[in-house]
């Protein structure tokens, strides 16, 4: 089975790029784009980039939104599955990348439908065809969208499809609480976290031992390090360590959804895990050199 099924959050961006420091009170010049965005639909752009033949995304968005997402999906090479809130606007992030810092990026996030994802939007059936289940960690920041994830993982186990989670934000899920996040997410066979989130997970302040940590919770667990690429653990230790390719980063936004969406692919055309990294590592530098999540 080929088909990848991608749940999780679909939003528009509101990208604003500074080049100089934010002045309060005041106007700051800026570069501003609308574009959609999220994560799983970010993730799912790129692996339909990276060859994946079958992209499924499902997601709940704005009904006065849906037709806008659901064209640039269908561009993209992604099948979408969306669903349409008559009382929920669709999520939308301000992300400031700040010019100066290597297009680091600060995101104000409205959820808006995302989190609304239910149990009754969702379907064992959207499992045919599919090899891998790829969840969005901000599903998991409510308990609506919580439910959905558990029942999702729960079919997908009983089919024998393995799963794959990115934690997403370090800042939702200690708000949530470490021990609950990693109960939540405790069946999946993937994790995507990066270097802030795998400390976050572990208390460990080394990427090494934090993936290694991770990984005898996980079969796999890859972590990515922005320009020092990434770390793949398995059964304890740390397997494979892949360089980044150097580019000089326009917008950093949608990085780590580059690297999940390319490895993705790469492991449904049956890569190895180190090769998967490497696919990954490849599509977060194209990431970095384009503004907002998606490919051009």
């Amino acid at each position: 089975m080929t088909g990848l099924l991608l749940v999780g959050d679909v939003v528009t961006d509101v990208v604003a790029r500074h080049a100089k420091p934010l002045a309060p009170g005041t106007d700051t010049a800026a570069l501003i784009r609308i574009l959609p965005g999220g994560a799983a639909a970010n993730a799912a752009c790129w692996a339909a980039r990276s060859g994946c033949p079958d992209v499924r995304l499902l997601g709940r968005v704005g009904a006065g939104e849906a037709d806008w997402h659901e064209e640039a999906l269908r561009r993209a090479g992604v099948r979408p599955l969306l669903v349409r809130d008559a009382e929920a606007a669709t999520g939308t992030v301000v992300a400031l990348v700040d010019g100066r810092a290597g297009g680091e990026r600060t995101f104000l996030t409205d959820s808006g439908a995302v989190l609304r994802l239910s149990p009754g939007d969702w379907s064992a059936r959207l499992l045919d065809g599919v090899g891998l289940l790829h969840l969005s960690g901000y599903l998991f920041f409510a308990a609506t969208s919580r439910a959905t994830a558990a029942l999702a993982m729960a079919d997908a186990r009983e089919r024998g499809v393995p799963v794959s989670v990115d934690p997403a934000s370090t800042g939702f899920v200690g708000e949530l609480g470490v021990d609950r996040f990693l109960d939540a997410v405790a069946g999946a066979d993937v994790l995507f976290p990066n270097a802030d989130e795998a400390a976050l997970l572990t208390g460990l302040p080394s990427p090494e031992a934090a993936a290694a940590a991770l990984s005898r919770r996980h079969r796999l667990v890859a972590v990515t390090l922005g320009a020092r690429g990434a770390l793949v653990a398995e059964a304890g230790e740390v397997v494979a360590r892949v360089p980044a390719r150097r580019m000089r980063p326009v917008d950093t936004t949608g990085a780590g959804d580059a690297f999940a969406g390319a490895f993705l692919a790469a492991r449904l055309a049956g890569a190895a895990a180190a090769e998967a990294a490497e696919a990954g590592c490849r599509a977060g530098a194209d990431a970095v050199g384009v503004v907002g999540g998606r490919p051009e």
